[in-house]
């Protein structure tokens, strides 16, 4: 592992911690790659992998009944199920619009719940954080928005995604692959795009500009970002997952490095 600064991070004015993995074994790190910071959405990845897990276990069914009246298991994950940011009552008929939901991941983690027989919290850490050795990983908050974690583990995680033992390959593929193509939708902090691309819980790049994501990263690339100036990405093309936290409000400053940033990692390392 190398220890090294990213120069798209010079001049950030906050905290800029930052991992790069291949698929066995970290390959840089930017600042104490152990201290654990909220995550924010990057939690919805982590839930996402929990509710895989339980499909592949036949607890649920991606294509059961879930949510709202006509929402499924892939509709929650997707972000299709129509409901809001906040709150229980759909925006949209399911299907129609591609609308982030924090409450579709919560409605998600109690149908997960209520199938396993136990509390969510508990179904991660048994199911995934412990069989994975995240260590300093928390996922007692909620399960779209309140897991806390280091580089570290993020990266252990990546590496989880770029090689699956949790799940098979096929349902990685399925997460990871553009569920319900065509769909106009908002990506918080960026605006609305006529074809809002979404696997199962993680986003994937397309072709949306501007993005979080460099241009030079292909459209399948998957990932995600959260409110606390986290980011998580998976670039199967590379073999690459990359990892940054703050603990900082997601903002301009983020917005401005971001893109360089994702471009550095790729060229350093891909």
């Amino acid at each position: 592992m190398q220890a090294t600064t990213f120069a798209a991070t010079e001049g950030f004015p906050h905290p800029a911690l930052l991992g790069v993995t291949g698929p066995d074994e970290t390959l840089a790190v930017q600042g104490d790659s152990r201290t654990v910071l909220p995550l924010a959405s990057v939690t919805k990845p982590l839930t996402a992998w929990g509710v895989l897990v339980a499909v592949e276990r036949g607890i649920v069914d991606l294509d059961e009944p879930a949510g709202p009246t006509g929402a499924t298991v892939l509709n929650l994950l997707d972000h299709t199920s129509g409901l809001p940011m906040e709150g229980a009552e759909p925006l949209r008929p399911v299907g129609e619009r591609r609308i982030y939901s924090n409450a579709g991941f919560d409605t998600l983690a109690a149908h997960v719940a209520d199938a396993s027989g136990m509390a969510f919290a508990d179904w991660m850490e048994r199911e995934v954080v412990l069989p994975l050795g995240m260590a300093q990983t928390d996922v007692t908050g909620r399960p779209s928005a309140g897991a806390t974690s280091s580089i570290d583990d993020l990266l252990i995680f990546g590496r989880e995604v770029l090689r699956p033992v949790l799940i098979p390959v096929e349902l990685r593929d399925l997460a990871l692959t553009v569920s319900q193509a065509g769909l106009r939708g908002i990506v918080p902090g960026y605006g609305a795009f006529a074809d809002n691309q979404w696997g199962l819980g993680f986003e994937l790049k397309g072709t949306k500009s501007p993005h979080w994501l460099s241009d030079t990263l292909p459209p399948e690339t998957a990932g995600h970002f959260g409110a606390q100036g986290s980011f998580l990405f998976i670039d199967r093309s590379r073999d690459l997952a990359a990892a940054f936290l703050s603990g900082t409000p997601f903002g301009e400053d983020h917005k401005r490095i971001w893109p360089p940033l994702t471009a550095e990692i790729v060229s350093r390392y891909g």
